[in-house]
């Protein structure tokens, strides 16, 4: 052939490659652009709802719910399927899995050669893909419906990754009645987690889909290890596994049945469930169950007191994790609401809130633990507190009133803080109800006249644990991070100091019951009893946990004996004997920004010229009062110690200078009432002229600018009470301007006032006047 014909064909050659490749160019992008467009239209069905499942901190499952669908639909993750699964899996389903796009192609012109030749369908050339776009999309098998499944095959190809597709195809294997997905299977036939199955068991596995109808482990076991077996010997032959993976295999026995699904923590697990398809929560199981039984044989034991539930919360203090979480004494039973949630249930705290209120009133330099604080009758608009006790206690400490409860000092205390700072720090702890109530709240808050749950109270005495810090209690590992977020209630200081008073045991919240041979765990911890008897509280930490007990009715009603004390008290003993009985006796150390200093032991205030008891008292420097006591007045008085001078009446000469101790009108009301004996002031000089016009009495009661409401039928009197200086014998009511009565000072009087508005004036026997004004409506 000449050289130009070749020549020419060359020519002719590359212009049809060049035309062929062209209209294999357009036919891709066709192709390509098509594939797009269907993929808009109509989207991949691959919305599937998995189980919920809760698992503890070691990722083993205690807790799992049902699909809307009712079936158990477990998500398997990726790092679930170990290498012996994934190998079994795709050697035995699609040992080209890896390699094709979606589709084998081979495989398919195959077996369609064989179901025409034999006229009826003998080979199936599915790839795992395809399989889960069968399972995503169930249709009736045609080869129509088979060209949507590769086009749905090409979808997840280009959507997921190959492991991803594989996960996927793990989750939706039926096997037989309401169970779907590996997970399921594994959990429910051998009571483990996927990663955890044998040889054996996968082979088992991955044969029930094929017949899930038939192959149904626990009814056909022997017809499973038949089947299994057999492809054991194909894997043998086939060089897939080892001859001794493939006999130990073989010989291993298949004793499984369906087992119920794993229902632990329920409380817990109903609290997260809705937030994943696995909720990993910090739950210690062994402790989780060791609380349990305890919190259920000692209901058992106050059940005759007609005390039936009880709730639990354990934190870990260092990581901020919940490692045990008891929400009822017994969540199976009905008759006392054992289904009810009392760790988020909404109830009065009683006292537990008052640690945080002395901690606050340390930081703001307005106590430390010595400062004195009176203990006696307060009338703060109307409001009246009383002790549990019923009783007064005069002069006490800041640490004594904190760790006797008393009630008095508390809102005094609260008082000079402020209300509103004490509700905000609230707040910052995430007390929701007292958040949605802050308008309402008044000083009763610190006696318990809030609303907050377990879960609260425990999180905020787990900040005392840690220096002041408050964290957000972890309870699963989604929140972990939020959970290392401090917020800064207290100085390490005044967390110390708390820390050290809740932790004497000479205290009357100290159970009596305790029996002194038990261990009594190296703790801090503070009870509280609601209004009622309803609630008993109490919440216990050291440097590891903080454990925080409720125990009370869920049906609201109230106990004689229920006091945290005495009921709470004794539960949160045994739960830190069961849990960190041989814990390190390591305590909480005295922080660098607190300080021991010398103060008067009747003031708690710098020691002055005239205090002569001297004690050591915890202080924070430069923010502690430096106050210097100012507990005692010079007076000038007579030489026979009867009449008393001012600077205006003291004669040039014949009198002496006497040192008496300052005693407030509220304290001499104290000391007359329970005939205790004090110092008191010679009465002032009769002939002074002068006109007092300070240390006028106090009207108590009624309260000034107070609505009363008095029943018409059966009218009580209001009662007339004033404190006044300790000089002064007698006093003279008024009321709306008209003599009234005259009568020695503490001596109570009654009187029924008149509809509308009164006005009520108090005379002393040196001429001071005070009024009140009050309104008094009947009905």
């Amino acid at each position: 052939m000449s050289p130009y014909r070749i020549k020419f064909f060359s020519k002719v050659s590359i212009k049809k490659i060049r035309y062929y490749v062209k209209r294999l160019l357009i036919s891709i992008s066709v192709i390509i652009l098509l594939f797009f467009l269907l993929n808009a239209v109509f989207p991949l069905p691959d919305k599937i709802e998995y189980s919920t499942i809760i698992t503890d901190d070691k990722g083993e499952t205690i807790h799992a719910f049902l699909t809307k669908d009712e079936q158990w639909r477990m998500k398997t993750e990726l790092n679930e399927i170990s290498p012996l699964l994934k190998k079994t899996i795709i050697q035995k389903e699609d040992r080209y899995f890896y390699s094709h796009p979606g589709i084998n192609l081979f495989a398919m012109s195959r077996a369609l050669v064989k179901n025409v030749i034999k006229g009826k369908r003998t080979s199936g050339a599915s790839t795992i893909t395809m399989q889960v776009a069968r399972a995503l999309e169930p249709k009736k098998r045609t080869y129509v419906n088979k060209l949507v499944e590769v086009f749905r095959a090409f979808q997840l190809e280009f959507k997921y990754s190959k492991d991803e597709i594989l996960q996927l195809y793990l989750n939706l294997l039926p096997y037989g009645g309401n169970i779907q997905g590996v997970k399921s299977a594994s959990l429910l036939y051998f009571g483990k987690n996927p990663d955890h199955l044998s040889l054996a068991q996968i082979t088992a596995l991955s044969i029930i889909p094929n017949r899930p109808s038939t192959l149904i482990i626990g009814k056909s076991n022997a017809m499973i290890v038949e089947e299994r077996n057999r492809w054991l010997k194909k894997f043998a032959e086939e060089k897939v596994f080892t001859t001794k993976e493939i006999e130990d295999a073989v010989n291993e026995p298949l004793i499984a049945t369906r087992a119920a699904v794993p229902r632990y923590a329920h409380h817990l697990s109903y609290k997260l469930k809705g937030q994943g398809d696995i909720v990993r929560t910090h739950i210690d199981m062994r402790k989780q169950s060791e609380i349990e039984k305890l919190v259920k044989d000692y209901t058992r034991s106050t059940g005759a007191k007609n005390i039936h539930n009880a709730a639990v919360i354990v934190v870990d203090n260092q990581s901020h994790k919940v490692i045990a979480y008891i929400g009822s004494s017994d969540f199976f039973d009905p008759g006392d609401g054992g289904q009810v949630n009392g760790a988020a249930a909404i109830r009065q705290p009683g006292s537990a809130l008052k640690p945080l209120l002395y901690g606050l009133c340390f930081d703001q330099g307005l106590l430390t633990p010595k400062r004195i604080i009176t203990d006696v009758p307060v009338n703060y608009a109307g409001y009246s507190p009383e002790n549990y006790d019923k009783k007064f206690n005069g002069y006490v400490t800041a640490e004594f009133a904190l760790s006797h409860s008393l009630n008095i000092p508390a809102v005094k205390s609260l008082r000079l803080l402020g209300k509103d700072k004490f509700v905000n720090e609230l707040i910052k702890c995430n007390f929701k109800q007292v958040e949605r109530d802050r308008r309402k709240l008044g000083l009763s808050i610190i006696l318990g006249g809030c609303g907050t749950t377990l879960e609260e109270m425990t999180a905020l005495y787990s900040s005392f644990a840690n220096d002041g810090n408050f964290y957000s209690p972890s309870y699963t590992e989604l929140d972990s991070t939020a959970a290392q977020t401090a917020k800064r209630m207290l100085t390490p200081a005044a967390a110390f100091m708390v820390n050290d008073i809740l932790s004497k045991v000479n205290r009357p919240d100290f159970p009596v019951n305790w029996q002194s041979t038990e261990h009594l765990p190296k703790i801090a911890w503070k009870t509280g009893t609601s209004y009622g008897r309803k609630d008993a509280w109490s919440i216990g930490y050291n440097k590891r946990f903080t454990i925080g007990v409720w125990v009370g009715n869920f049906s609201g009603i109230g106990a004689p004996e229920l006091s945290g004390a005495n009921v709470a008290t004794p539960l949160l003993f045994k739960i830190f004997n069961t849990i960190d009985y041989d814990a390190d006796q390591e305590w909480f150390s005295q922080p660098k920004d607190c300080e021991l200093r010398m103060v008067c032991s009747e003031t708690g205030m710098i020691p002055g010229d005239h205090c002569t008891n001297i004690i050591s008292d915890y202080s924070i420097p430069l923010i502690s009062s430096m106050d210097v006591c100012n507990n005692f007045q010079e007076v000038m008085v007579s030489p026979d110690g009867k009449i008393s001078y001012c600077m205006t009446c003291a004669p040039e000469n014949g009198y002496k200078k006497k040192m008496y101790k300052i005693v407030t009108p509220e304290m001499q009301a104290y000391f007359d009432h329970n005939n205790i004996a004090y110092q008191k002031i010679p009465k002032h000089n009769p002939d002074c002229e002068k006109v007092f016009k300070e240390n006028g009495p106090l009207i108590t009661f009624p309260v000034n600018g107070t609505e009363y409401l008095i029943n018409k039928k059966e009218p009580e009197p209001l009662q007339l009470t004033c404190n006044t200086a300790n000089d002064v014998q007698q006093v003279y009511w008024y009321i709306n301007n008209r003599f009234y009565k005259s009568t020695p000072v503490k001596t109570k009087q009654f009187f029924v006032p008149e509809s509308g508005p009164v006005k009520i004036s108090c005379t002393d026997d040196k001429g001071r006047n005070r009024d009140v004004w009050i309104s008094v409506r009947y009905y």
